[in-house]
């Protein structure tokens, strides 16, 4: 396999090369749809799926209404480029393959004592940008191998331009929920999608219809209202987003409803009817890393260092939030959890964090928690931090605190 000059839009391209060329049969459009499918099940795929390459105009113009409200956050990126033409990533392309891989948990986490930062279940395994990249390349190379003579492709996975989801639901994997996210019949939404542009004829699947009823659960449960409503997502509102792809200073009146959360939220499909009653086994596909992260006290986060957050993240999806990002969500979390065992932590990163936005942060908790030895050290801090930022944070927290003097 060779890499070859990038396109316009800067995304590797690669020529698969069979490894063997003689005696290999003529495989036509359906039988090699067919074929495919089987080397995707022995990949541990749970879902694959062939669709054309024509631009996703209703999607795109769906999602364009979307940036121009705002909702998209601080994520610029997805304003950069159009994000609906397949064939822009890779001239020539013929079609469009989806890969989808489970990344269920098994059953729902339960609350546990002491409390442990919350992580949504795609992260509990390995990182599935480097799975699933995996997955598409050696799948790639058996096309390659099918068809007996060279074949270019582009793999992508999330950082690629393309509306993936729309990808799958014109491929009939799913249909996309009102949480807009994609749901597998038999899987729910807890599924990773990712593509592969082929430059050879594949048979297309057939999109799925719309399932999504009168039921509107997961808009009704979600604890910081992001759902402007069915279809609609405000990121800005989002506790995934505000976890993971936000690096600013969360707003106040947002924290106390974002639980214990430290990276990532799975409210919304955990309501979801099409995720219930369905026992999902561990996916074969993502591999637990060492540390069990279900189980990772608010405590080891309040106190996480830099060899710390190099064992939790190293090889997971966790590595997409820096550790002061961590620090930053398990502040809130410690705020939101109750635990007044937790106060002497958050004490020591107001005290000692070199950050600003975890030391602001572990001000608003303290005061949020507003017992003696909180309050004590809110004024403490008072008469010593200099940065603005947090000299507000502190002051604010002592004035709303429910157990200020």
């Amino acid at each position: 396999m060779t890499q070859s000059a990038p396109t316009s839009l800067n995304l590797p391209r690669w020529t698969f090369e069979p490894r063997a060329r003689a005696d290999q049969p003529a495989y036509g459009p359906v039988q090699l749809a067919t074929r495919i499918r089987s080397i995707g099940a022995e990949l541990a795929f749970a879902g694959l799926g062939f669709a054309s390459v024509e631009p996703f105009l209703d999607a795109q113009q769906v999602f364009e209404e979307w940036i121009k409200a705002d909702y998209h956050g601080e994520m610029t990126y997805l304003s950069a480029g159009p994000r609906h033409a397949p064939q822009l990533l890779m001239p020539g392309a013929q079609s469009l393959v989806i890969g989808a891989i489970s990344a269920s948990a098994g059953s729902k986490i339960a609350e546990q004592s002491p409390p442990t930062g919350k992580i949504a279940r795609y992260a509990l395994g390995g990182d599935y940008h480097l799975i699933l990249r995996q997955k598409l390349t050696a799948l790639g190379q058996a096309v390659a191998d099918l068809c007996g003579r060279p074949i270019h492709g582009r793999v992508c996975v999330d950082t690629a331009p393309l509306l993936e989801r729309e990808a799958a639901r014109r491929a009939g994997l799913g249909f996309i929920g009102k949480s807009n996210l994609l749901i597998m019949p038999g899987l729910g939404s807890h599924v990773l999608l990712g593509a592969l542009l082929l430059d050879v004829e594949i048979a297309i699947d057939a999109p799925m219809e719309q399932r999504c009823g009168r039921c509107k659960a997961c808009l009704d449960a979600c604890p910081t209202q992001a759902f402007v409503g069915p279809f609609m997502l405000d990121a800005r509102r989002c506790i995934s987003y505000l976890t993971i792809e936000y690096r600013g200073w969360i707003d106040r009146a947002l924290r106390p409803l974002m639980g214990t959360h430290v990276f990532g939220c799975d409210i919304c499909q955990d309501i979801c009817p099409y995720n219930h009653g369905k026992g999902l086994a561990p996916s074969r596909a993502l591999h637990a890393p060492e540390a069990s992260l279900p189980n990772v006290e608010l405590s080891t986060w309040l106190t996480l260092t830099s060899s710390g957050y190099r064992r939790l993240a190293t090889g997971t999806a966790l590595r997409r939030a820096s550790r002061w990002q961590l620090l930053r969500n398990a502040a809130i979390a410690a705020g939101n959890s109750g635990d007044f065992g937790l106060v002497e932590l958050l004490v020591r990163l107001l005290t000692d964090s070199k950050y600003p936005i975890v030391r602001g942060h572990a001000a608003w908790a303290l005061g949020h928690l507003g017992n003696a030895n909180a309050i004590l050290a809110l004024q403490t801090a008072l008469q010593r931090e200099n940065e603005s930022a947090v000299l507000e944070e502190i002051e604010h927290a002592l004035r709303n605190s429910p157990r200020a003097p």
